[in-house]
């Protein structure tokens, strides 16, 4: 590596950590850097929590590959499917039930500034139900994906944005999710661009 390139590579660093770089000895100030640094940060950062059952799993799964993996110049934005780990979700099932394998999850990850992505074709699925109710009492934004007529997704107040796939076939649903799931991360990214300033590139 070059020294300018060092130069540069330690400007970052300095920049992104200025406590580390600073000629204070006092160690309480130090830590009180620290503190507000990482605070800051924790600030900057919201998740996407992405989860269903089956089928809606593999959508759920895919939506946060989309979040994490962009691709081109788009940053990489925190997401997470909660039927990804294997383990946490059978211990989940055995030792407690199925009906709070998302919700247990939710309660320790999840944070006031993060959202909760549920998909369900028949809207009725109780682990998303309860999962959704622990997102909104953690004040979480909550977005439901379902299909026929929103089953019992449509009937409680704890999802903020509900999509509805208004059809009886579980493969037009689901093409209808993965379209809606596809706008919804391109949106995200439209409004994640640097914004361009007009006359310049």
């Amino acid at each position: 590596m070059s020294r300018e390139a060092g130069d540069q590579g330690t400007g970052a660093m300095e920049a992104l950590y200025p406590f580390l770089y600073s000629d204070s000895s006092d160690l309480a100030d130090l830590m009180a850097e620290v503190r507000a640094s990482t605070q800051a940060k924790t600030k900057e950062i919201a998740e996407l929590f992405a989860f269903g059952n089956g089928g809606s799993a593999t959508d759920a799964q895919e939506l946060a590959t989309l979040f994490l993996s962009p691709g081109g110049d788009a940053a990489a934005l925190p997401a997470f499917g909660l039927a990804n780990d294997t383990s946490v979700v059978t211990a989940l099932c055995n030792d407690v039930g199925v009906d709070v394998v998302f919700a247990r999850q939710l309660a320790a990850f999840g944070r006031r500034e993060d959202i909760a992505v549920g998909l369900s074709t028949s809207g009725n699925s109780e682990n998303l139900i309860r999962a959704f109710a622990e997102a909104s009492r953690h004040g979480m934004l909550t977005v439901g994906l379902a299909g026929y007529e929103g089953g019992a997704m449509a009937e409680v107040d704890t999802i903020d944005y509900l999509f509805v796939a208004p059809s009886t076939s579980v493969h037009r649903i689901q093409e209808a999710q993965t379209t809606i799931y596809h706008v919804l991360w391109e949106l995200t990214l439209a409004a994640f661009a640097p914004r361009r300033i007009p006359g310049r590139p």
